[in-house]
């Protein structure tokens, strides 16, 4: 099982990026995504969410108009498109994909987004 992010670095505030996390070895189609980050000192926070069939999505409050996340079931991708990047965006993004009954769990190893002029 793999997942492997993509997609982070240095951006200024205001401006875009867009991460995207490769799966692989799982039946990716089933799975809840999710993306989380989480800053120094800080515990992790769930940033977005996406249903298996990708038609429900969940934003944190911190995200909501900015963040938008997507999939794609053939690709075996999911991303997440951010906008108005603000400084305290800036985290260690991680990728993860939890089962149909929730009984286990994929991480990602991470990709950093750092937000600064």
């Amino acid at each position: 099982v793999q997942l492997v992010e993509s997609g982070g670095g240095l951006v200024q505030p205001g401006g875009s990026l867009r991460l995207s996390c490769a799966a692989s070895g799982f039946t990716f189609c089933r799975y809840v995504m999710n993306w989380y980050r989480q800053a120094p000192g800080k515990e992790r926070e769930l940033v977005a969410a996406i249903r298996s069939a990708g038609d429900i999505t969940y934003y944190g409050d911190s995200v909501k108009g900015r963040f938008t996340i997507s999939r794609d079931n053939a690709k075996n991708t999911v991303s997440l498109q951010m906008n108005s990047l603000k400084p305290e965006d800036t985290a260690m993004y991680y990728c993860n994909a939890v089962a149909p009954y929730g009984d286990h769990t994929y991480w990602g190893q991470g990709t950093q987004v750092t937000v600064s002029s």
